[in-house]
């Protein structure tokens, strides 16, 4: 079913998956805190660009795609009326400022904290749901893998929240593992750092996370 998403972010990561959503038949658009930032991409891509707040209120689904430094900033800015009650799909990493340490890259969070649970406590209404935070973007739309479908590591408090968000994954090429609440994300988000440690020090970026079930 197609909905009118919402796109938080500028970079790559929110770029591809703008374009992505708009590939599998969503209305959207895509929000930077100056949305001339986003002139050319709007000119090619035909995905209309706004400001954080006015971007969040058009969308039914909001993603949040910006560093990881600037994501609570991000929300705030978006605003907690537009985001009440609506599925928020968390791509962010809390990746420090400071250079990788032997191919690691440092995060500002520690081992029982994760980005997405302050995200969560500052915007208690929103749905947030951990998505599209394990990969590089080149993967984000329908990857193609010997292997068959990677498999997307997702979390969040609201059922009825990620099972939307895993059926939207499913349509954009991927198997969702449900790592429980909120907390989850103290797990799931340093699969970033596995993720990028083969890139970093070996220059290794094409692969994908895939769990195998008995």
């Amino acid at each position: 079913m197609s909905k009118r998403v919402g796109v938080l972010g500028s970079g790559q990561v929110a770029q591809v998956l703008a374009a992505g959503f708009k590939k599998h038949g969503h209305e959207v658009r895509i929000g930077s805190r100056e949305a001339s930032k986003l002139a050319d991409f709007s000119a090619k891509s035909g995905i209309a660009a706004g400001d954080f707040a006015s971007v969040a209120a058009f969308g039914e689904i909001v993603v949040l795609a910006v560093k990881g430094t600037a994501a609570l900033s991000a929300l705030a800015l978006a605003g907690d009326g537009n985001l009440a009650g609506k599925v928020v799909v968390d791509a962010t990493n809390p990746i420090a400022d400071e250079p990788p340490q032997g191919g690691i890259l440092r995060y500002f969070t520690g081992p029982n904290d994760s980005l997405m649970e302050r995200l969560q406590a500052a915007h208690p209404g929103a749905r947030l749901v951990k998505a599209w935070s394990s990969v590089g973007n080149a993967f984000f739309v329908n990857p193609s893998f010997p292997g068959g479908p990677p498999t997307m590591f997702i979390c969040g408090n609201d059922a009825a929240a990620k099972a939307e968000v895993t059926a939207i994954l499913h349509v954009f090429g991927w198997e969702a593992w449900d790592s429980g609440g909120v907390e989850g994300a103290r797990a799931i988000e340093p699969l970033c750092q596995l993720w990028c440690a083969p890139g970093l020090t070996r220059g290794q970026w094409t692969h994908a996370f895939k769990l195998l079930k008995l």
